[in-house]
């Protein structure tokens, strides 16, 4: 499996003013060089990158050596091409150094899977197990043990996990507590000191912490974006059994002022619905939610295993079930309702569909357009374009595994510092 993304937004640090010290010119040459072959299109060459960049040839094959011997850079084949001379070799990013660990916990799943520095996924596997009734100790056990496995697997294919980032349906501090996730019924876990015992999620690298946690739904928007198929800004809604979003603006993922930006599954549809998991009314996740959409469906309460969900409602859409057709339109009014709004307030063009939502977009989108156009203010002549998730299910942990290698692209000296 590989998610190829194009580095947008790997950029080196600004120099400071006045003399820079001889370490900090280094790392800065670093960071611009390895920034620059990250973002090619085709494999520079050393000339190249000294025209790109305004470095001396010689400081650039100094920088391109430490970036080798690192595992961080390898050579490509050479181009042949005519006339005297040898072909110039170009530059691209290494499939066999660091790799970034990517972790997903969620209401019927856990994931992990390793990427490496060019986007190639090594490893992913999903376990699938009911997580409502488990605590937070022990379904963080079990994450632990898929990142245990990730790793020997990382291992065995010569890659070294630079450092972990976990996706949690909830809202997260910035010390990886999770204050909030109502469908899990977690709230002020500590999920780092919880799995302080279990490498790989124990050994800090270059002074970051070794697993960073994160809402998954901001990880999802961050793998479709560096996938390099979504614009610049859109909003990316990932389907499960609750519903976030991540809010993407001018290639930087939108945050808010605490980080808890996104929770679009809690805008109130009606709000006099039926009282939800987060103590409000009528939201989104209880008219299109995975749980809500298979009850309307009269799949309730059927042997239908969680990864089968979506699966199943595509081929009984396929089939044009009836109930289920019904479903998923009232399942996409919804969700347009929502969308509409969002997009009222921050002015996006595009909206991608991912988790469960990405193989029914056939039957969520022209509901979901309807309502865009009907509450739109500029849809008649700034029409909103609608389209599934380039990852797919897989886009929070395939986004968290990129974010490890993307910091690496960004600091390359603190991997280097540790060799």
């Amino acid at each position: 499996m590989t998610a190829v993304w194009q580095c947008q937004g790997v950029t080196s640090p600004a120099a400071p003013a006045g003399a820079v010290r001889q370490g900090s010119l280094r790392e800065l040459n670093l960071a611009l060089v390895l920034g620059r072959i990250a973002a090619a299109r085709r494999p520079p060459s050393r000339a190249a990158l000294a025209a790109d960049t305004g470095l001396t040839r010689a400081t650039v094959s100094a920088v391109v050596e430490d970036l080798v011997a690192g595992r961080l850079v390898t050579e490509a084949d050479p181009t042949p091409r005519a006339g005297a001379g040898r072909p110039a070799r170009g530059l691209m990013l290494a499939g066999d150094g660091p790799a970034g660990l990517g972790l997903e916990i969620n209401v019927d799943y856990l994931a992990a899977c390793v990427v490496d520095l060019s986007g190639q996924v090594w490893h992913h596997t999903v376990h699938r197990a009911d997580l409502r009734p488990v605590s937070p100790a022990e379904a963080l056990g079990q994450l632990a043990e898929l990142a245990r496995r990730a790793r020997v697997d990382a291992e065995a294919h010569g890659l070294t996990l630079a450092g972990a980032a976990l996706g949690v349906p909830g809202l997260v501090d910035d010390a990886g507590r999770v204050r909030l996730a109502p469908n899990l019924g977690w709230r002020d876990v500590p999920v780092p000191e919880l799995l302080a015992d279990h490498p790989p999620l124990t050994e800090r690298v270059d002074g970051v912490p070794p697993l960073v946690v994160d809402n998954e739904a901001n990880l999802a928007a961050l793998g479709e974006l560096h996938a390099g198929a979504a614009p610049g800004s859109f909003l990316h809604i990932s389907g499960e059994v609750g519903i976030g979003a991540g809010i993407v603006l001018d290639g930087a993922l939108f945050r808010g002022t605490r980080g808890w930006s996104g929770e679009i599954g809690h805008i109130p549809v009606r709000p006099d619905g039926p009282p939800c998991r987060c103590g409000g009314r009528g939201c989104l996740e209880l008219y299109a939610g995975q749980e809500a959409i298979l009850s309307a469906a009269g799949l309730a309460g059927a042997d239908l295993p969680a990864d089968r969900a979506s699966t199943r409602l595509t081929q009984l859409a396929v089939a044009e079930h009836p109930a289920v057709l019904r479903a998923l339109a009232e399942a996409g009014t919804a969700i347009g309702v929502t969308v509409a709004s969002v997009v009222n307030l921050l002015d996006l063009d595009t909206v991608v569909l991912g988790g469960g939502y990405a193989p029914l977009t056939g039957w969520l989108r022209p509901p979901v357009l309807a309502e865009i156009e009907r509450r739109v203010l500029t849809a008649a002549w700034s029409p909103v374009t609608v389209r599934p998730a380039t990852l797919g299910a897989t886009a929070a942990a395939v986004g968290a595994a990129g974010s490890v290698v993307r910091r690496i692209i960004a600091r390359p000296g603190g991997w280097l510092a540790r060799l």
